[in-house]
C-alpha cells in the first residue's frame, strides 16, 4: 500500500486491532471516524491555505462536527417539549441538570 496523508499511522491501527475481540464495529467505527475527521482537517487546512479564509473553515468544522447538546439544553428541551407525560430517561435528564445546580 502506497503512503497517503489519510493513511493511519502503525500506533492508531494497533489500538484498532486491540478493539477487534471486543466487536468488530467499535474498530470499524473509531477508523471511519479517524479518516472523516483527516479529511474534515485537510479540505479546513486548504481554505485557510489557499483562501487564507480561516471564518470559513471555522464554520465547516462546526457545522460537520457540532457539538453534542449540554444536559441543561436537553433538559430544557425536554421540559419544552410540551409532552403530557415524560419518560422516565426524560426524568432523569431533567434532574440530573438539576443536581448540578447545588
Amino acid at each position: 500500500m502506497t503512503d497517503h496523508p489519510i493513511t493511519p499511522p502503525p500506533v492508531l491501527v494497533q489500538q484498532w486491532v486491540g478493539l477487534l475481540p471486543q466487536g468488530s464495529m467499535k474498530a470499524f467505527t473509531v477508523a471511519a471516524q479517524w479518516g472523516a475527521d483527516q479529511e474534515l482537517e485537510a479540505c479546513c487546512e486548504w481554505f485557510v491555505r489557499d483562501w487564507t479564509d480561516i471564518e470559513t473553515a471555522n464554520k465547516l468544522r462546526a457545522a460537520r462536527r457540532p457539538k453534542p447538546p449540554s444536559l441543561k439544553e436537553q433538559a430544557l428541551a425536554l421540559i419544552n417539549s410540551n409532552k403530557p407525560y415524560l419518560d422516565d430517561t426524560a426524568m432523569d435528564t431533567i434532574r440530573r441538570a438539576l443536581e448540578q445546580l447545588t
